[in-house]
């Protein structure tokens, strides 16, 4: 970013409710920057994320009216706000600029490639065009520093609008036109995006500001704020302890005990003011290992009695849960069974018990996994003792270690 840019971290644990604080900047960053951008109190804001399914749940949440996100938008800015993504981004008006706060959710990768030509992003649209035309007319001084139309872009195929004669003209393109409009950029899980591909690819925005959401900031960042993870527990946000549970047998007693204790959870939530159904987060091995997301999909149902659509398969090629919303009342799911894929940008409070049957060591994968089951339904309370607990059951050849992994990492990375 260019030299002066304010760009700072806020470090809150996982469950502390980075989103709904990033929402809430917005309107923070509208007062403070907004006199002194074309955009003026209502902000342009780009929200990256690591992510697809960080994005769509990001995206989902802040289009939904009666979502907290989306509430702490409208308490600043009203109905004058726009949410969308990259490929509804040239469906807007060039009048919305500067009349409605517009955020665009994208992931980072969307924009990270040494070669622009091959992006979307970057490359010219014709449906812009008419937004730099009003910019020209209002705001020329937008215009400095665009990419600008080579003739690698122009006389592309047959009836082609580009010719030899709009080469050295700025691109019509969104990476343009955002750079244009020097947007607020916000980074979700920022620690993801510390690498010099990552730091050129900001710099490309002419951001007005960075503000970093992150439970694990790197050395060197600028945190402005931090947040402890006992100040969450204090506030009812999350769930503690962690109770860690070590299996030396096979693994399917640890899943046997597991699912017990799911099923307690559950007999307890029935004496809940609020609908709570207890889910187990199971992390099946990959193709390599015995145990996959099939075999313990077919374990579940053959020996411990679960019917079929009580269990959901989320996988980088299975997508159980797209389109599903767990905290329904009506949502059957009380088992989900992944590899990878949920251990980083998914959160369902009702998530209570981890089953990993991968050996789970120190870094940042054991702090990731906890993070799933740490959320507290509704952010209060619980009747139930047990559940105001998370529940982790493991395998690994090595208790000690492992524990001493659980401690120091929560301890050194996560805030507690």
């Amino acid at each position: 970013a260019r030299p002066g840019v304010p760009h700072v971290c806020l470090r809150i644990p996982t469950g502390g409710g980075k989103t709904v604080l990033g929402a809430h900047a917005i309107a923070r960053v509208a007062r403070t920057l907004g006199p002194q951008q074309l955009w003026g109190k209502y902000p342009v804001v780009l929200w990256l994320t690591p992510t697809d399914m960080i994005r769509r749940q990001t995206l989902d949440a802040l289009q939904q009216p009666d979502h907290p996100y989306a509430l702490a938008l409208a308490e600043h800015f009203g109905s004058e706000v726009t949410v969308l993504q990259l490929e509804q981004f040239t469906s807007l008006s060039p009048e919305v600029w500067g009349n409605k706060a517009v955020l665009l959710v994208a992931t980072i990768q969307t924009f990270r490639i040494n070669s622009t030509q091959l992006r979307q992003a970057y490359s010219f649209d014709d449906a812009l065009p008419r937004h730099f035309k009003r910019l020209a007319s209002v705001v020329p001084q937008a215009l400095n520093g665009l990419e600008l139309l080579t003739a690698a872009d122009v006389n592309r195929y047959a009836g082609d609008p580009l010719t030899q004669a709009d080469i050295g003209s700025p691109k019509a393109s969104i990476a343009n036109l955002l750079f244009a409009l020097q947007p607020a950029v916000i980074v979700d899980e920022a620690h993801n995006a510390q690498t010099d591909t990552s730091f050129k690819t900001l710099a490309r925005f002419n951001p007005a500001c960075i503000i970093e959401l992150t439970a694990t900031p790197l050395l060197g960042t600028n945190v402005l704020h931090r947040v402890s993870a006992w100040a969450l527990k204090q506030a009812d946000m999350i769930k503690l302890p962690v109770v860690l549970v070590h299996h030396q047998g096979d693994w399917q007693s640890v899943v046997r005990d597991a699912r017990l204790q799911r099923d307690k959870l559950e007999a307890l939530a029935q004496m809940e003011p609020q609908h709570i159904r207890p889910i187990m987060l199971l992390q099946a091995q990959d193709i390599s290992g015995a145990v996959t997301p099939e075999v313990l999909k077919n374990h579940l149902m053959a020996h411990e009695k679960i019917p079929a659509n009580q269990i959901a398969i989320a996988t980088g090629k299975v997508k159980g849960l797209d389109g599903v919303n767990l905290m329904d009342r009506l949502c059957p799911i009380r088992y989900v069974i992944t590899v990878e894929a949920l251990k980083e940008g998914w959160d369902c409070p009702f998530a209570y018990i981890l089953c990993s049957l991968q050996s789970v060591r120190s870094g940042k994968d054991v702090e990731q996994l906890l993070g799933r089951v740490l959320r507290m339904p509704y952010a209060t309370r619980r009747v139930s003792e047990e559940l105001n607990r998370a529940w982790a059951f493991v395998v690994s050849p090595d208790f000690q270690a492992e524990a001493l992994a659980l401690r120091d990492k929560m301890v050194q990375s996560m805030g507690f």
